[in-house]
């Protein structure tokens, strides 16, 4: 990954919206700016709404991709905007 090491990992993938949004951002305050949060998300609301959510919020997405079991990863690089 170029924007650099993955400094925490969350799996919200029993977790419904909007709580998904709430506990990446939660996850996120805890790292330093620029520091990488890899997310394991399921479709739907969730992968449709946090990344566009985290995006307003003044972080980046870096890459989601789909997994072989139908969940997603996504990478975020913490913003400054958001603390």
């Amino acid at each position: 990954m170029k924007d650099g090491k993955i400094r925490g990992h969350l799996d919200i993938t029993g977790v419904t919206c909007p709580v998904t949004f709430v506990k990446t951002k939660v996850a996120l305050e805890e790292l330093a700016d620029g520091d990488v949060l890899e997310v394991r998300l399921n479709g739907g609301e969730p992968v449709q709404n946090v990344p566009r959510s985290l995006k307003d919020e003044g972080h980046r997405v870096t890459g989601i991709e789909k997994l072989d079991d139908g969940s997603y990863r996504m990478r975020v690089v913490k913003g400054g905007l958001s603390s």
